[in-house]
């Protein structure tokens, strides 16, 4: 009776996540109907309607607050409903992804895209070598892969797949694609990662996720734990680094974003200095999101305190 009733649990929420599965897709596929812009101002509208009356939002004004001390009731409220507009934002952009690149080096007039530091990549590109690419969850980040291949460097980037695994097939399928190589996080993949950059290849990594055991480290100012992984394998490369992201512009246009590589910590004995580099990489993350706080997604539990704040 009991393995019956377990059974019965399991087909439920399988179900309910096949349910979710098709009302998302459902709604991807009614925005195709809509011209881009139309289809990403009304994700915007939208989930900024729904957003707040969402448990997460309660999480998102306490992370919010905790960053921002300074900033008052109504500031904290302005960008949080601007964080959910870019979460709508960036489900409607999945669907347009194909169109929205537009970059042209050769064009005159400006297009959707513009892309800073093209010298970086096409030295990437010309002189292969091992190297890391990194950035955040800011702006559309899915369209920095796609600026890679489009100018021909080709990286293996690493992603999160969704809970829902429904869902998490869609994406995967979209991104591979349209992002070249992919490796869902898991157990082995920094394996994966590590036989890229022997071969003497690129990976682009996120670095701003919670991570349950890792290297204590600060961002804006508060203790969390940092994923050691892109210290780690530039420790056993001695590879390259680049900050790397993506910034909404006026009239749904981006702004693609590469930095001059990174200047390494290092201890007294020359070795890499695991904290202070995974340290650099939360305060790169924590300067973007300081220029642009609507742009990140704030609803992430990044300090692990979801169930304080939700229970």
């Amino acid at each position: 009776m009991k393995l019956f009733i377990t059974r019965i649990v399991l087909k439920l929420e399988h179900f309910r996540q096949w349910l979710i599965a098709q009302l998302m897709f459902g709604f991807l596929n009614f925005l195709k109907i809509f011209p881009a812009d139309g289809a990403i101002r009304f994700a915007d509208w939208l989930v900024r309607k729904i957003g707040p009356r969402m448990p997460r939002h309660k999480l998102m004004l306490v992370n919010l607050r905790n960053a921002f001390p300074e900033k008052s009731d109504a500031e904290i409220e302005e960008i949080a409903l601007g964080s959910w507009g870019n979460m709508g934002r960036l489900a409607a952009e999945y669907v347009f992804l194909d169109r929205l690149f537009d970059f042209d080096p050769e064009r005159s007039e400006p297009g959707r895209i513009e892309v800073s530091g093209i010298p970086l990549f096409l030295d990437l590109r010309d002189n292969p070598r091992p190297f890391i690419v990194f950035t955040g969850h800011t702006g559309n980040f899915e369209l920095l892969p796609v600026a890679g291949a489009a100018f021909g460097l080709h990286v293996t980037v690493l992603f999160r797949p969704p809970n829902n695994p429904y869902v998490a097939q869609k994406v995967f399928d979209f991104r591979s694609a349209r992002m070249g190589k992919l490796v869902p996080s898991h157990a082995g993949s920094s394996f994966t990662l590590a036989r890229q950059l022997e071969a003497g290849q690129g990976v682009g990594v996120l670095v701003d996720q919670k991570f349950r055991k890792g290297l204590k480290t600060k961002f804006f100012g508060i203790d969390v734990t940092t994923n050691p992984l892109v210290p780690k394998l530039v420790r056993q490369f001695d590879c390259e680094v680049y900050p790397a992201r993506c910034i909404r512009l006026p009239g749904n246009r981006y702004r693609l974003e590469i930095e001059p590589k990174f200047e390494i910590p290092r201890d007294s004995k020359g070795n890499l200095d695991l904290t202070a580099m995974a340290q650099m990489l939360n305060d790169k993350v924590e300067s973007w999101v300081r220029q642009y706080p609507e742009q990140w997604l704030w609803y992430h539990d990044r300090w692990k305190i979801k169930g304080k704040v939700l229970n």
